[in-house]
């Protein structure tokens, strides 16, 4: 142990009181860093591993403490200016807008950092910025699709790299803010996120999920990571190997650590509801020497994080190296941060006037008028207000805006209603908006009066859950800590939402009021008349005349009717129906907003569709019968803004989808199944065409594609070519267009993508106006992980360089060759092979080998044998195998490990218990007649047991 790492030194009273070393701006930052951890006494420094970590005052070391959401603007620390969600900047493809929306973001949070105290615990807010969001879109019912860039990871890493560079600032020494990448890994599921085991086979790891991580952490962009709820392969992500063996090697190159935090309570969770572990400090101490350098947990009660880290100390489960290996980077962080150079800050003079400053508003404009993406136009748009002078605006998103888990506070709202007013006004049009919301009162059964002192407005969010608004003051309903009933909810931004509630059918006009919170009744006492959400059952729930005040659909059809054109605005709400901890059941439009959509275009044929929402729809009725249809993120304070310079053309609408939209009628396949290869998932591998494509999006203006030539014919696997196009804007004004390059393999010995993004350029070009682009494209990009060799391979062969206005939407292709010598069939004999390097498989789960490290195979269902399937392997000289193989001591019926080529079998092994799914053994036998040269191995595991590896010999 290191003197370091043994004690605290502290200047004696004869020595000179010279300022300690760590103080000294000239000395490199590991020897800052060094000098200040030896200061520090083991109890201080473990109790820095907590999210709240106490000052030092004998060392002038201010509280501290880690993240601060910044999502899209800072969250949570009151007003501040309210960017696009993630998904909506996802949707620009313009790298330098979300930088400049990241310095936004980063500048406001400086100013909290300086100017605002915390509401909760000591020390100023956080210069580490919980963000960006790096986790694929892979599917799009998650719960928190909002938060991701996007399905591909070309696409996420680089929108990723350049927020992260927006946070960070550009100073040499100095951040403004130190960004933060999440959730690693493969999350994209909330339904029982915290014991849900996301499945990545070899390819699927390296090539989908940590491609997204890996480019923005080597580019030294990312200064930390946080830690997914989720478990990969049946081992929890606070405990993953990868944090160490890809996360920190990436990052090693750039000359910082990065300093891992970890989800809120999952340290707890490794426990409880995971049961990975026997008790929180052998979890704590696992976590810790898995790569875990901060607790989030317990929220300000350090105590307890802390005393489970001091008790695993004492228990010999972790050593003092451990603890000072995270301190060591939490403490480099800080120095960046410049918390020990006040005078040489360079963001110090931020000051409060940056938060919703005039700068910032107009960048929200752009980000969201940016964000836009024009999905369908058969002429409708843009709308001309001379031909259009009545415009009617319909939907329950027609002049609302939402706010999401982790939006800021926004200063002021602009709904699409107030934005297009405000823009067909000045044209002498004008906006009919109606919400074409049912109004209805609820008079009870029992007692004959009224729920509540007005009417409701009723909007439907889809699966049943309502909002019920008061007519008279326009707060939701809401069910209260006392389960009594009260409109007085403004705003619908809370941990627990309950202002949901299903209206249940009972008889003719009648209903129940159920409360989706709790799942139970309204009830009324029949002495008092008192309404209580305490009915566990219908039959014991009240009854209610549903008394309609308004009709919903005949307002929106009597607007559309006297209107020249119609625009109606749907979608969610970003904390209903698809939020963190739920995800959605189907991507279905709401049933009452449909019917709301075909009602008005029944009478108004001239209507527009816009979707605001968090994650795509189905629209194929929309698609079908519409002139128009559009979509955007919840974009912010600015969407009414945005939204309406897209309908008059006062903006080309230059968003691209960052995500496949499927049709309603294609089967998606299991929210749980990560293997987006064999489950064909996302663009890349989803075999049926969609209702809009990954990448579209269509412009006002006409672009064509010329030209298309590579620098030459062929290159080898190491090489390069210089990919050039000419862009042409040949229409009649200016415009957008997102450049799009993707690559193909024609001739693949493995199951190689359909299309795949290599690059992508946005390009604004003036009418007439044209421009050479050239990609750089190195033959890496067409690289697969090579499951025989454990390495990232480029197969020599022939390939299809496609520029494309989508992934769906090709315009050119040229050939490219690879030149070199073709991959020899794998080698097995003599050589250890794990069981989870397969080429393809059925119905085997992929699990943990160990708690700390490796991964084996099992058979999904024990009663149904599984499969691995080994392609091109050479078993020539091959007598005998040996498997590494696990076995609990409970459960019926042998198991047997049966080894075969083709309809031939080699061998077949009795699997013994060993008693514990971590206790491997090995099991061996000769092969029936040797096999020669090359052939398909299939392995096919019957029963209970676990397979890590085999080899032949």
């Amino acid at each position: 142990m290191s003197s370091a790492s043994a004690s605290a030194s502290e200047p004696s009273a004869s020595e000179p009181s010279e300022p300690p070393a760590f103080r000294d701006p000239a000395l490199p930052l590991h020897k800052r860093v060094d000098d200040l951890l030896s200061r520090l006494t083991p109890d201080e420094r473990i109790a820095m591993l907590h999210q709240y970590v106490p000052a030092v005052p004998r060392l002038g070391l201010a509280a501290f403490r880690t993240g601060s959401e910044a999502l899209h603007g800072v969250s949570w620390l009151g007003t501040a200016t309210v960017f696009p969600q993630a998904v909506g900047l996802g949707a620009t493809w313009d790298e330098d807008l979300v930088r400049r929306v990241a310095e936004a973001v980063s500048t406001e949070l400086r100013a909290f950092h300086h100017h605002r105290r915390p509401a909760n615990g000591d020390g100023p807010h956080s210069l580490q910025a919980w963000a960006p969001v790096l986790n694929l879109l892979r599917d799009p019912r998650w719960g928190r699709n909002e938060e991701g860039y996007s399905e591909d990871p070309v696409h996420t890493a680089r929108l990723g790299e350049a927020y992260c560079r927006g946070l960070a600032g550009d100073h040499p020494t100095y951040l403004r803010a130190a960004p933060v990448l999440k959730h690693f890994l493969a999350y994209n599921n909330e339904d029982d996120r915290c014991t849900t085991s996301s499945g990545l086979r070899p390819r699927v790891l390296h090539e989908y999920d940590l491609a997204a991580f890996r480019p923005v952490v080597a580019s030294g962009a990312a200064t930390g990571a946080m830690a997914a709820y989720n478990l990969v392969n049946g081992r929890p992500c606070h405990v993953s190997p990868l944090i160490e063996t890809e996360l920190r090697r990436w990052a090693g190159p750039t000359g910082h650590e990065l300093f891992v935090v970890s989800d809120a309570e999952a340290p707890s969770n490794l426990v409880d509801p995971e049961h990975y572990f026997d008790d929180h400090a052998e979890s704590h101490a696992a976590a810790l020497k898995a790569g875990i350098d901060s607790f989030t947990d317990h929220s300000e009660d350090s105590a307890t994080p802390v005393g489970r880290l001091r008790e695993a100390l004492e228990r010999g489960l972790m050593d003092q190296a451990d603890v000072d290996r995270a301190v060591r980077r939490q403490l480099e962080l800080r120095f960046r941060l410049a918390e020990f150079d006040p005078d040489l800050d360079p963001y110090a003079g931020i000051g409060p006037e940056a938060v919703d400053c005039p700068e910032h508003r107009a960048l929200a404009r752009d980000a969201a008028t940016g964000s836009v993406v024009l999905l369908k136009n058969d002429g409708l748009l843009p709308l001309d207000p001379a031909r259009t002078p009545r415009i009617a605006l319909i939907g329950p998103l027609a002049d609302t805006l939402c706010e999401d888990w982790y939006s800021g506070t926004m200063p002021y709202r602009v709904g699409v209603a107030t934005g297009l007013a405000e823009a067909v006004g000045a044209h002498g049009a004008e906006v009919v908006h109606v919400e074409g919301s049912d109004r209805i009162i609820l008079r009870s059964r029992t007692t004959g009066e009224p729920l509540g002192t007005s009417a409701f407005d009723v909007t439907d969010w889809g699966a049943g859950a309502l909002t019920l608004r008061a007519a008279d003051t326009g707060r939701y309903l809401s069910l209260r800590d006392d389960d009594t009933l009260s409109a007085d909810t403004t705003l619908i931004k809370s941990w627990f939402v309950k202002e949901t509630f299903r209206l249940e059918p009972a008889g003719a006009d009648t209903v129940l009021l159920r409360s989706v919170h709790t799942g139970r009744y309204a009830a009324v006492d029949p002495a008092d008349g008192r309404v209580t959400v305490t009915a566990q059952s219908a039959d014991a729930a009240e009854r209610w005349r549903r008394e309609l005040v308004r009709d919903g659909a005949a307002e929106a059809r009597g607007a559309a009717a006297t209107a020249d054109a119609a625009v109606v605005v749907l979608g969610n709400h970003p904390l209903i129906n698809g939020r963190e901890t739920e995800d959605r059941a189907d991507i279905r439009l709401p049933q009452g907003q449909e019917e709301l959509l075909r009602a008005v275009a029944a009478v108004r044929p001239e209507t527009a569709l816009i979707v605001m929402s968090s994650y795509p729809y189905a629209v194929d009725w929309a698609h079908a019968r519409l002139p128009a249809v559009a979509w955007t993120s919840h974009g912010g304070q600015e969407t009414g803004h945005a939204v309406a310079a897209v309908l008059i053309g006062a903006a080309d609408p230059a968003g691209r989808l960052p995500q496949t939209w499927y049709r309603g009628d294609d089967p998606l396949p299991d929210p749980l199944d990560y293997d987006i290869i064999k489950a064909g998932w996302t663009y890349q591998y989803h075999a049926t065409a969609p209702r809009y494509a990954f990448g579209h999006g269509l412009s006002y203006t006409d672009f064509s594609y010329r030209d298309l030539r590579l620098s030459r014919a062929s290159t080898a696997r190491d090489g390069a070519v210089d990919v050039t196009v000419n862009l042409a804007n040949s229409g009649v004004r200016a415009g957008s267009e997102v450049v799009q390059l993707y690559v193909r393999a024609l001739d693949a010995r493995h199951e190689a993508p359909g299309r795949r993004l290599a690059d992508f350029r946005k390009v604004r070009l003036d009418p007439g106006a044209s421009r050479e682009v050239t990609f750089r494209l190195p033959a890496e990009r067409l690289a697969h992980w090579d499951v025989a060799t454990s390495a990232f391979t480029v197969e020599p062969g022939d390939y299809e360089i496609v520029v494309a206005r989508s992934a769906g939407h090709p315009v050119l292709t040229a050939p490219l060759t690879v030149t070199g010598t073709a991959s020899a069939p794998r080698a097995v004999v003599e050589r250890r092979t794990l069981a989870v390097d397969f080429d393809d498989y059925a119905d085997v789960t992929i699990v943990d080998a160990t708690r700390a490290e490796g991964d084996a195979v099992t058979p999904t269902d024990p009663d149904r044998p599984g499969t691995l399937v080994f392609r091109d392997v050479d078993l020539s000289g091959a007598l005998w195998i040996e498997a590494e193989t696990a076995r609990e001591a409970a459960g019926p019926g042998a198991a047997r490990l049966v080894v075969r080529v083709g309809d031939r079998v080699l061998a077949e092994l009795d699997v013994p218990r060993t008693g514990d799914r971590y206790a491997w053994g090995t099991v061996a036998g000769e092969l029936d007649g040797p096999p020669k040269g090359v052939h398909d191995l299939h392995l096919t595991l019957h029963g209970d047991f676990r397979l890590s590896s085999f080899r032949f010999g």
